[in-house]
């Protein structure tokens, strides 16, 4: 019975064994057999291993090598919440890193406290997004902060980690902002460059994948599958870094003067239209793009639409010339004219009388464009040139968000007007193009931003040429409208050009002042804006032979009364002036400046700068006598028997040119002198001596002035002769003043 019993158990035993290797075999051969592919690939996949190679973003650097943007390295920070509370150092850390990344305390608590689902610590947390691509200067900072809990808790994990990032970096900082752009956080492109190359800059990331073993190293037979990343290609720009920077300083002096909505200025070659320089204000710094204003990367060059006002004189005058219209020496009435049933007038309502063609260039007569663009040239033929000059489409220049502009006109007057710069729409960069055309032959030029692009991987050099877009006047025509635009800077008198004059230097220039349309105007019905304008100047330099031609453009300027000539040609002069001397032209002296030049190596050359004395207490005669001695001209105001005061001060050492005021009587009982013919600089120095409130009207010389009274204060008011006259409607007109159609009403109150 036991012997039965054992049997049966032994069968038993012997049963399942068999059972369980029946079915261990079975299991083995679907694994191995059946599903073989499925555990294979599972297993690869096990000890497989990659890293994601990141591809290095191209540089951009000026044409001379500076570089201006650039991937530099920096830290992401992460905490161990686990490790921080094992320590016991949690609250320690949160402060100071909540100190040293700008963050509130309770935001980093949230970081270094942080629990998962199941509510445990976590082992690791980025602290996004202040601890996030910080700069090396600040992960220093933090390094030294975590070697400092190191050394007190003596452990090598203090739960703070420095993850090495790479971060687009831009050394000159707010050089250059708008044509660069920026590249964020996420390594998106934005604005500018950036934007616009973002697939060459970018480049094409890589990898490395291998097989690994249980410690993840690298099998030494094992698989690996690798593609290097390619670095995106350097692109060098056209741009000047020290033109940029001339232009940059330049342009925030003007708008720290006037503070207008916007200001902008372009600095090229006219030969090649490569771009030396290019700023807008408001501006901004691409490095901490997060904490600026978008405003600041707008560029205004590309991306913006104005009416150029007088600067587009430029355009029919150059037709003109062409056409054999433009005699200099002939004559017209100044003032005003009638086109249809609109009044056209020049700024000083009255006019000049009859004056020549080139006295009306001077003194910026918009009459005298009207009878040479719409009479003259006619509606196709001044089409056709506004066309051919580049104007009603896009220039091609490599940047984003260009815009095409309007040269819509069809009633006479709106013929009229565009003749000088109303009713027509441009960007700075297709003036710029266009004024090129005149001052380097007649060739309209493609801009150019990029000079050549380099392949990092293969040392191709891509390398940009100078681009012909059609031949627009001809060489003659080219130097003839050069050198009348010469006379409106170099004419000291009427010039409206003239300070951008500059000693030693051909410039031929062109201001501008032209109203705003402003459509809340005249019940929603639209018109010109009586207190916002947008004022101008465009020239180049030298004449003959230019180097650099310069468009400044200021938008809404806060004083109403200054024009092209007072507010954009300073700053044009100040850019041309240093940038020729960057580019090495040499300025050339007149055989009369040689001579003077001479005598003052040899020691007689008379002086042109006097040190004005002390004359105050001294009888007005004997003032005058002292200053007849140095060959300085004086003028007494007052009828006292002593100088009771002086303008300019003792000691100022001023030009022979330059008069020297003698007061004779106390404020309250001067009279106000006669300040006809006075310069606008000399008239504010002696009114400033009343202490009365002055306001001005015009821009040159005083041709009248009044005396007014309002809530009780006195107001000296000094009407000047206009510089760049601009029309503006007679009020009188019956005519309907809303009607854009039919109504010319910009005019340039002082260019």
């Amino acid at each position: 019975m036991i012997r039965r019993i054992r049997l049966r158990v032994i069968f038993l035993i012997g049963g399942l064994i068999t059972l369980f290797f029946v079915i261990l075999i079975g299991r083995l051969y679907w694994v191995q057999v059946v599903k073989a592919d499925f555990w294979l690939s599972n297993a690869e996949s096990y000890w497989s291993a990659s890293e994601h190679l990141t591809a290095k973003r191209g540089e951009i650097m000026d044409r001379n090598g500076n570089v201006l943007a650039m991937d530099g390295r920096a830290y992401t920070v992460a905490v161990s919440p686990k490790q921080l509370n094992k320590l016991g150092i949690t609250d320690k850390v949160i402060t100071k890193l909540a100190g040293l990344l700008g963050m509130n305390e309770s935001d980093m608590r949230k970081v270094a406290t942080a629990k998962n689902d199941k509510n445990e610590l976590y082992a690791q947390r980025e602290i996004h997004p202040k601890g996030w691509k910080i700069d090396t200067a600040l992960g220093d900072k933090i390094a030294a902060f975590k070697q400092e809990l190191e050394d007190e808790t003596r452990s090598v994990d203090v739960g703070i980690y420095l993850i090495n990032e790479s971060k687009r970096y831009y050394p000159k900082g707010t050089l250059a902002s708008q044509l660069l752009g920026y590249v964020d956080k996420d390594g998106n492109a934005k604005y500018g460059l950036e934007s616009f190359f973002d697939s060459t800059l970018r480049g094409e990331d890589g990898y490395r994948k291998y097989q690994k073993d249980g410690n993840r190293i690298q099998l030494d037979s094992g698989q690996v599958d690798y593609k290097a990343a390619r670095d995106g290609s350097n692109i060098m720009l056209t741009i000047d870094n020290e033109i940029q920077n001339y232009v940059q300083q330049a342009i925030q002096k003007a708008y720290d003067k006037y503070t207008p909505k916007s200001i902008t200025a372009i600095a090229v070659d006219p030969n090649t239209m490569e771009i030396l320089g290019l700023g807008n204000l408001p501006s901004a710094n691409p490095n901490i793009y997060s904490t600026q204003d978008p405003a600041g990367f707008y560029n205004h060059a590309v991306r913006s639409l104005y009416e150029p006002g007088s600067t587009f004189k430029i355009v029919t005058l150059a037709g003109a010339v062409q056409e054999g219209i433009f005699n200099p020496n002939a004559t017209y009435m100044s003032g005003r004219i009638r086109v249809a049933d609109a009044t056209i007038r020049d700024i000083k309502r009255d006019g000049w009388g009859e004056i020549s063609y080139l006295e009306g260039l001077k003194r910026s007569s918009n009459v005298a464009f009207v009878h040479l663009g719409y009479e003259g040239l006619g509606e196709e033929k001044l089409r056709s040139y506004i066309t051919n000059f580049g104007f009603g489409a896009k220039t091609g220049i490599e940047l984003p968000g260009e815009l095409v502009g309007s040269i819509k006109f069809h009633y006479a007057s709106e013929i009229a007007t565009a003749t000088f710069g109303q009713g027509v729409s441009v960007t700075p960069i297709q003036q710029v193009a266009a004024v090129s055309a005149v001052a380097n032959g007649g060739k309209l030029m493609k801009p150019q931003i990029i000079k050549q692009i380099e392949d990092p991987v293969t040392g191709k050099v891509e390398v940009r040429k100078p681009t012909v877009v059609r031949q627009v006047i001809s060489e003659e025509t080219s130097r003839k409208v050069s050198e009348y635009l010469e006379q409106v800077v170099s004419d000291k008198e009427i010039g409206t050009g003239k300070n951008a004059y500059i000693e030693g230097y051909r410039v031929a220039g062109k201001t501008g002042t032209a109203q705003k349309w402003d459509n809340t105007l005249r019940d929603g019905k639209g018109g010109y804006s009586d207190d916002k304008f947008v004022v101008s100047f465009i020239g180049f330099a030298p004449v003959g032979n230019p180097k650099i031609l310069v468009y400044v453009v200021i938008d809404e300027p806060n004083d109403k009364y200054v024009g092209g000539g007072t507010a954009a040609a300073p700053v044009f002069k100040e850019i041309v002036q240093q940038s020729l001397r960057r580019l090495g032209v040499k300025p050339q002296l007149t055989a009369e400046q040689e001579a003077q030049l001479k005598a003052e190596a040899a020691g007689d050359k008379k002086a042109v700068t006097a040190t004005v004395p002390d004359l105050v207490g001294t009888p007005p005669a004997t003032a005058n006598s002292k200053l007849e001695g140095l060959e300085l001209v004086s003028k007494v105001v007052g009828k006292g028997k002593e100088v009771l005061q002086q303008i300019p001060r003792a000691g100022s050492v001023v030009p022979l040119s330059q008069k020297v005021y003698l007061i004779t009587e106390k404020r309250d009982q001067l009279t106000v002198p006669d300040l006809k013919g006075l310069s606008l600089r000399d008239a504010m120095e002696v009114s400033t001596l009343f202490g009365m409130r002055t306001i001005t009207e015009g821009e040159g010389y005083v041709v009248s002035q009044s005396i007014e009274k309002k809530n009780g204060i006195r107001i000296l008011k000094l009407v000047l002769a206009p510089e760049d006259p601009e029309s503006y409607s007679d009020p009188t007109d019956d005519k309907t003043a809303n009607d854009k159609s039919k109504d010319s009403s910009s005019s340039e109150p002082q260019d």
